[in-house]
């Protein structure tokens, strides 16, 4: 199974100064075209004190000049990798359109009042699944499940405000590095890295494919 990428290349003279300048600009072109299915699915990789990874597709939900923000459990595999060892990895697959981006940095738990203002946004099933999951822990069924959030559904019902969980919240994954990966015929892709340098500002190094 093999794809002959024939999109146009990625110039130096193209980007924008600042990495999340030019990550809005794919961002915005991966939504408009409707060929990406939710272009704001990004794999999260961590790994644990002992270096064990692993990996999973959360949905962004914000991004701004500090980094990517995601909301989890604190409980979680993820957050308790997280826990002990700050530093992350972050992946969006844009594969319809020949693209990738790839971010290093590290994660820090988003304010109270920044997750309470975004837990507001959310579907009323979905405040209720964040109560009902103790997300990464082992269960005896789907009838465990179901049967938790049955029961939250009735001392909640629609329209009622349900409080946000005390073990759930955001993290803002702050950039090291931001790797914009462009597909080229022949596998000679263009892969362009900005690398944040000491005094705040990026440099930008071409890569190798």
């Amino acid at each position: 199974m093999r794809k002959q990428y024939r999109a146009e290349g990625l110039d130096e003279g193209e980007l924008a100064g600042h990495p999340m300048a030019q990550f809005e600009r794919w961002f915005r072109q991966a939504a408009a075209e409707g060929a990406v299915f939710e272009p704001n699915a990004m794999v999260v990789s961590t790994a644990n004190a002992e270096g064990r990874p692993s990996s999973r597709t959360v949905l962004m939900k914000a991004y701004d000049e500090q980094g990517f923000v995601f909301y989890t459990n604190y409980d979680s595999r993820k957050a308790l990798d997280l826990a002990e060892n700050p530093y992350v990895s972050l992946l969006f697959p844009w594969h319809p359109i020949a693209r990738q981006v790839i971010v290093t940095g590290t994660a820090r738990r988003t304010g109270r009042d920044e997750t309470a203002a975004y837990f507001r946004t959310r579907p009323h099933g979905s405040q209720l699944g964040a109560w009902a999951s103790a997300q990464s822990s082992v269960i005896s069924s789907r009838a465990e499940l179901d049967t938790a959030y049955e029961e939250l559904s009735t001392r909640y019902p629609e329209g009622e405000q349900v409080p946000v969980p005390p073990n759930w919240g955001g993290y803002r994954v702050a950039p090291q590095s931001v790797e914009f990966w462009q597909g080229r015929r022949n596998r000679l892709h263009d892969r362009l890295r900005y690398v944040a340098e000491a005094d705040g500002s990026w440099r930008v190094e071409r890569l190798s494919p």
